[in-house]
């Protein structure tokens, strides 16, 4: 499962616009966006890596698609419940080990500990913002391959304009398919990440890049809650 394209990054930030931005959109879009699933579509997991991913979706779409929580003021609890379904499908540990890269090996348990917990909130604050984007694409389920214990469910998003293929890379851990990695045209978040990690563990240290995804989380928490206040004010 390789061949997926390179996007030029910048040393000293953390860029979450241009290619990966496009991931977070069209991996949100595939959670929160995807059509033709019946209703009856059984919540539970199901033995292949494309069922389970159908049932997750699902779920989300029950989420959406419920008039009560589309409510402004009930704003918060509709993406809460949308990031528990997308946390029981995506392993964020697994993530963040391979989006570290050689470093992982140099860590002790609690750093790499702290380094997941901060990766997972760096991430989730990512991809929410992107949550109320979606304006009416359609994502089709087209096939999966298996290598032993690692699969890659196919997609393709199709939207108003262009279609994006749009592949999920899973692996199965305690007797259910996790997501790890997904790659948009060609361009694989993870990879991504572990090349802007490098850089900046190669330009400034590992404790400056810890540093930058404390910052980054914590505007987005000053964020969120700014446009909470604002909302219960009206």
């Amino acid at each position: 499962m390789s061949g997926e394209r390179e996007v030029p990054l910048d040393r000293g930030d953390l860029k979450t616009r241009g290619a990966l931005s496009v991931w977070l959109l069209c991996s949100t879009l595939l959670l929160l966006g995807a059509t033709s699933i019946p209703e009856s579509q059984p919540q539970v997991v199901k033995n292949t890596p494309t069922q389970a991913m159908k049932a997750t979706v699902s779920q989300a779409l029950g989420v959406l698609q419920d008039e009560h929580l589309k409510k402004p003021e009930r704003a918060s609890e509709r993406v809460t419940r949308l990031k528990e379904i997308a946390d029981f499908r995506f392993d964020y540990g697994e993530m963040a080990k391979r989006a570290l890269g050689a470093q992982w090996g140099k860590l002790g348990d609690r750093e790499r500990q702290e380094f997941v917990e901060l990766f997972t909130e760096f991430l989730t604050a990512t991809y929410v913002e992107k949550i109320h984007t979606y304006s009416g694409e359609e994502v089709r389920f087209l096939d999966e391959r298996l290598e032993g214990e690692h699969a890659e469910v196919k997609t393709i998003m199709v939207g108003k304009k262009t279609d994006t293929p749009l592949d999920y890379r899973l692996m199965m851990k305690e007797d259910d398919w996790k997501a790890y990695d997904v790659v948009v045209d060609g361009t694989s978040l993870i990879r991504n990440y572990r090349e802007q990690f490098a850089s900046i563990i190669r330009s400034s240290s590992f404790e400056h890049l810890v540093q930058m995804l404390r910052d980054k989380v914590a505007q987005f928490n000053a964020k969120t809650k700014s446009t909470e206040n604002s909302a219960s004010s009206h």
